[in-house]
């Protein structure tokens, strides 16, 4: 502020050591006069609170320490007002307040712990890592923050630069095996070192990191191993391992087998996870032919230092002799497989080859010979047991089965327990014995307006040979079509011919079909031949060639109807022709049904009238059983009251004897609607239409009877004498119950 003295603003105030109301600096106006009429006042960051002016004088005051780390410059606004109005009387100034620094914070290393690390043997002034601290003083100001470093603790192994505090290898002998770490304490002081500056340390662990320094050793320096002569390839004899001193990867180890007397029968692997050398069988072993087997194994590191490798010191190696074991072996097969060959017209008994086994021991005992039967089921060759001769023991077909496959046992004499197996294969080799035959019975088509030289139908053939130089068929028209004029053939040269048309025109009226008889002759030796038939049908086509319609023929050609649209047809006609047979099947399932009860009794149409026509011509017929039960349950009715038994299923045979005096015919009735009711009541069990059909009207009816036998005479063919004494009773229990159908002569429905 103008009226301000200058520079005020800027002065510095305190520092931190500092104590309260230490007299820092005043604020003064130009228009003071020293009379005190001016009051001074301040505003802003700490005013009131950290900073306490005088009015009178304008000085200010610090009532607290002040930390520069903590806040490094204070803000605020100075007032000169009149004492008495409280009127300002300068503008309002600001002024910034700077805390001034001293080394009053110790350097202090924020990135630990710290670990680092660096390779074994490696050279003096290797970097190994950078440590830094840092000072909170300001440093801009004197050297309060300016670090220095120094090693306390591991001196003699490592130092530090005391600017950056990189930390360095001093010697150059470090050894991971004797020893892999290291502590080292380093000191950052500030003041640049200068007595009186403050200091702070921390410890930096050190990992020696492992160099593959150090060459594999096997800790003896022969092994002894022994293995059968029998064991398959691939058999594990042992395990060898040379240590190593290294950690990590640099134990890793390759083994080789550096020398061998046996010509490469063991095979050395190495383990991964164990860095073993796996010695195994690489070959088959023979005890006879040699007994002890003498092999060098090599060990190597697998990932070698070129700066440490040497030739002589970085591999080791060992002896290992493997003693085979004699065992008493199967024959072995000489050749152990192969193929053989036979015509298939060979001759039974004929030779087909000869398989040799010998036995591998010293003994040499005798071997004999046998077919597995599970691969010669059909017992179509034979061995000799003492020879291995292979035989036919059937005649040969090539078109029926072209390879065989046989397992030959050969097994010794003595001990037929030692058997040895080898698989051949028997080739059968073709002879021309099949003649060649079209491929498909051919049927074509001929428009009528065709014209000549017009491909009709493209020939191929089939033949079930298979001569080694291939097919190679002729055609030509059979002798009897030497008379044909209207169609010829061509032989393409290509194991096919082609029909072509001979003459103009055809008329269907004339001729409609046409049989061609094609004769094919195939290469041989010898050439075998046959006659195939190509059916031509005379067509009438539109003008674009398209077929229309043949004559009486069953040829048709679809131009309209798509693949899935003719299965879908097919479909449907399958479906109502099994729809017919159903229905047929069930009808005659009835009938055969109504014609057994027929012949039981062919007197049954006296209850069974199912129309109001036909008169005495309607005859047909119904069970006669249901009214014989209704005889027997009437009867059990009369006796037992309205607990009666069901009706039976079986028929009942009319009683013989006297007929009671009087029928009642109110428990008829009663037994009526008894069963119709059960009927309604029972959903599982079908209408009684014996019952449903014919119900009880009563006497008096109004419309006359519409049944046949209330209008029967005496006299009619319909006679009930069969009855005996109950004839005339059953004649009114029949007529009663034919009286009329419910619902349609006004009686009442049961």
């Amino acid at each position: 502020m103008n009226a301000f003295r200058t520079g005020f603003a800027l002065w510095p105030l305190a520092s931190l050591h500092l104590p309260s109301f230490l007299l820092s600096n005043k604020i003064h106006s130009d228009s003071d006069e020293g009379d005190g009429s001016i009051k001074y006042t301040i505003s802003g960051e700490g005013a009131g609170t950290i900073f306490l002016i005088d009015e009178l004088t304008g000085d200010i005051h610090a009532t607290e320490r002040l930390d520069r780390e903590q806040k490094t410059f204070y803000t605020l606004r100075a007032q000169a007002r009149d004492r008495q109005t409280d009127r300002l009387l300068e503008p309002e100034s600001e002024f910034v307040i700077k805390v001034q620094d001293i080394n009053d914070s110790e350097p202090r290393f924020l990135g630990g712990p710290y670990i680092g690390s660096v390779a074994e043997l490696s050279p003096i002034g290797t970097s190994v890592m950078q440590v830094m601290a840092s000072d909170e003083d300001d440093p801009t100001y004197g050297s309060s923050a300016r670090v220095v470093y120094s090693v306390l603790e591991g001196e003699q192994h490592f130092t530090v630069d005391s600017k950056t505090g990189v930390i360095r290898t001093a010697v150059a002998n470090l050894d991971r095996e004797t020893q892999d770490r290291y502590e080292v304490v380093v000191r950052a002081t500030d003041m640049a070192g200068q007595l009186g500056g403050l200091s702070g340390s921390t410890t930096v662990t050190i990992v020696i990191t492992d160099v593959n320094d150090n060459p594999p050793r096997f800790p003896q320096k022969m092994y002894q191993f022994s293995i059968v002569e029998s064991a398959p390839v691939g058999t594990l004899i042992g395990c060898v391992k040379a240590e190593d001193s290294d950690v990590g990867e640099n134990t890793d180890m390759t083994y080789q087998i550096k020398a061998e007397e046996g010509l490469g029968a063991f095979r050395v692997t190495t383990d991964s996870d164990t860095q073993e050398a796996l010695i195994s069988v690489h070959k088959p072993l023979n005890f006879e032919a040699q007994e002890i087997h003498t092999v060098v194994v090599e060990a190597l590191n697998k990932f070698a230092d070129p700066r440490f490798m040497d030739l002589g010191t970085f591999r080791d190696q060992a002896i290992v002799r493997v003693t085979v074991l004699d065992v008493d072996e199967p024959p072995e097969f000489r050749p152990p497989d192969g193929l053989m060959e036979v015509q298939e017209d060979a001759l039974v008994g004929a030779v087909v080859g000869v398989v040799t086994a010998l036995d591998p021991d010293a003994a040499n005992n005798p071997v004999r010979y046998a077919i597995d039967s599970t691969t010669n089921q059909e017992q179509i060759f034979d061995i000799d047991p003492e020879t291995g001769a292979i035989v036919t023991s059937k005649l040969l077909d090539r078109e029926t089965a072209g390879w065989h496959n046989l397992t030959v046992l050969a097994m010794e004499a003595d001990n037929q327990g030692q058997v040895s197996r080898t698989f051949l294969r028997i080739r059968i080799l073709d002879v021309n014995d099949n003649p060649p035959e079209l491929a498909t019975p051919y049927e074509a088509a001929v428009c009528e307006d065709a014209k000549p030289g017009q491909l009709i139908q493209t020939i191929s053939v089939v033949d079930r040979d298979e001569p080694q130089s291939g097919h190679r068929f002729y055609f030509t028209l059979a002798p009897e079509a030497s008379g044909n004029h209207h169609f010829s053939l061509l032989d393409i040269q290509d194991n096919m011919a082609a029909v072509h048309t001979q003459r103009p025109g055809f008329n269907r009226q004339e001729q409609d079909l046409f049989l061609l008889p094609i004769l094919v002759v195939d290469s041989g030796p010898p050439a075998l031949s046959s006659t195939g038939t190509l059916t031509i049908r005379v067509c009438g086509c539109d003008s674009s060639g398209a077929i229309q319609s043949c004559n009486t023929t069953a040829y048709v050609v679809s131009t309209s109807l798509s693949p899935g649209a003719l299965i879908a047809l097919l479909v449907c006609v399958l479906i109502l022709i099994v729809l017919v047979l159903l229905i047929l099947t069930l009808k005659r399932h009835q009938k055969g049904h109504l014609a057994s009860e027929e012949d039981e009794d062919m007197r049954d149409n006296v209850i069974k009238y199912n129309d109001e026509g036909g008169g005495e011509q309607d005859t047909e017929a119904y069970d006669m059983s249901a009214l014989r039960s209704l005889y027997g349950d009437f009867r059990e009715t009369k006796e037992g009251g309205e607990g009666g038994s069901p009706l039976p299923s079986e028929l009942l045979a009319l009683p013989q004897g006297p007929p009671p005096p009087e029928l009642d015919f109110s428990l008829f009735r009663d037994y009526i609607s008894r069963k119709v009711g059960q009927a309604d009541q029972d959903p599982s069990v079908p209408p009684y239409d014996s019952f449903q059909t014919y119900a009880f009207e009563g006497e008096g009816s109004p419309p006359a009877s519409l049944s046949s036998i209330a209008s029967r005479s005496s006299g009619s063919e319909q006679d009930f004498a069969y009855l005996g004494s109950w004839g005339p009773r059953f004649r009114q229990l029949a007529a009663l119950y034919a009286r009329g159908r419910p619902g349609e002569d006004g009686g009442e429905d049961s």
